[in-house]
């Protein structure tokens, strides 16, 4: 069975409306743990808009499962990753204008800063990640710079206006995640899934963990998160 790592970024975007205590990102880490979340994902942002370095840090003391820090490829960054020591880093894109990631990694244009990172992180015993679209170049360019891992971005599939573009977008998740998977790369995926779309991606079976936020943290408003997160686990099944 798939894994679920439950983004609590969410959370702190609505304290961080009001530059306010609450609510507090650590207790969602805890109540979704409690829920059933096999880990907890987080995003240290540059420009800091959601998750706070005192976040990162009680996150990395009270997480019982594990914990994926979600970060961009910077030497700021990685000092940060060096010292905080999370169980996986997920190396992201970041635009400070955009909503939310709005793409994967192209690790083929940055592939020797990228080898060093990488390098550095696991050096550290971290395992690292590369958050990518689903190319099979960019699984391809990921397995070349030993990264342990890929997260297959879903973006497109779950942004599909149409089931003929749907459909297309599932193929090229399903392809690229079976190459990743014959690579033995650890294959995740995630980014705009919810309680509708995901039950077509969970069924192949080569993909190790979901990575899901929004629709979880939007859920548990009406019932709760660990209701939420027990729903979600449900599906992934």
């Amino acid at each position: 069975m798939a894994r679920l790592s439950v983004n609590v970024d969410h959370v702190a975007t609505i304290r961080q409306a009001r530059r306010a205590k609450e609510p507090d990102p650590v207790t969602a880490a805890s109540l979704a743990e409690l829920g059933g979340a096999d880990g907890i994902t987080i995003h240290l942002r540059e420009d800091r808009r959601h998750i706070q370095d005192r976040d990162a840090i009680l996150v990395r003391k009270l997480v019982k499962t594990k914990l994926n820090l979600e970060m961009a490829a910077t030497q700021d960054m990685l000092k940060i990753a060096l010292e905080l020591k999370p169980d996986m880093v997920t190396l992201v894109p970041e635009r400070r204008q955009e909503l939310t990631t709005e793409g994967g990694l192209d690790v083929r244009t940055h592939r020797e800063p990228l080898k060093k990172i990488v390098a550095a992180l696991k050096e550290a015993n971290i395992r690292v990640n590369l958050f990518i679209d689903p190319e099979p170049e960019q699984v391809k360019a990921g397995h070349r710079i030993d990264t342990n891992g890929v997260e297959i971005h879903t973006g497109r599939y779950c942004d599909a206006k149409d089931e003929t573009t749907r459909n297309k977008e599932l193929e090229r998740i399903y392809n690229s995640v079976l190459l990743a998977s014959k690579l033995g790369m650890a294959v995740h995926a995630g980014h705009g899934l919810d309680y509708y779309n995901v039950k077509k991606v969970a069924e192949i079976k080569e993909i190790e963990e979901f990575a899901i936020g929004f629709s979880i943290i939007s859920r548990s408003v009406f019932v709760g998160i660990e209701r939420a997160v027990r729903e979600m686990k449900e599906l992934i099944k």
